[in-house]
């Protein structure tokens, strides 16, 4: 019998943490246009299982189509009419063949998803800073 113990399992590798985002400027900050829009219409996106198709008021006369993930977290019927704030002059993307002129701030957290919304009513258009 041998007095030396036996070996330990190697323990693994904490996983790395990701690094922090890169800090912007007040400059690169003020380039984003934040406007509170009026969800107008919530439909299914046709090809994809976890996205809305939203039609969004953003004021005078103005209507944009928005394609948003929230769809595991949110039936319809709870985002038409809801004030929503929504980056107003990011550059139009094709999200699984349906195109986004925008984008829908949420939080998440938890397990869910919170849309951004003001806690006060303000007119569709009305600048977000």
């Amino acid at each position: 019998m041998s007095d030396v113990p036996p070996a330990a399992a190697p323990t693994p590798a904490a996983p790395t943490p990701a690094a922090p985002p890169a800090a912007i400027t007040i400059d690169d900050f003020k380039k984003i246009q934040f406007k509170i829009g009026k969800v107008l219409e919530c439909s299914d996106h046709t090809n994809a299982n976890k996205l809305y198709v939203l039609k969004v008021d953003l004021g005078n006369g103005e209507t944009r189509q928005i394609v948003s993930g929230i769809k595991s977290y949110y039936q319809p019927a709870d985002l038409v009419g809801k004030l929503v704030v929504v980056v107003a002059n990011l550059q139009p993307a094709m999200l699984r063949g349906v195109e986004s002129q925008g984008m829908v701030l949420a939080a998440s957290g938890n397990d869910t998803v919170a849309v951004v919304t003001p806690i006060r009513e303000v007119p569709p258009g009305s600048k977000v800073s």
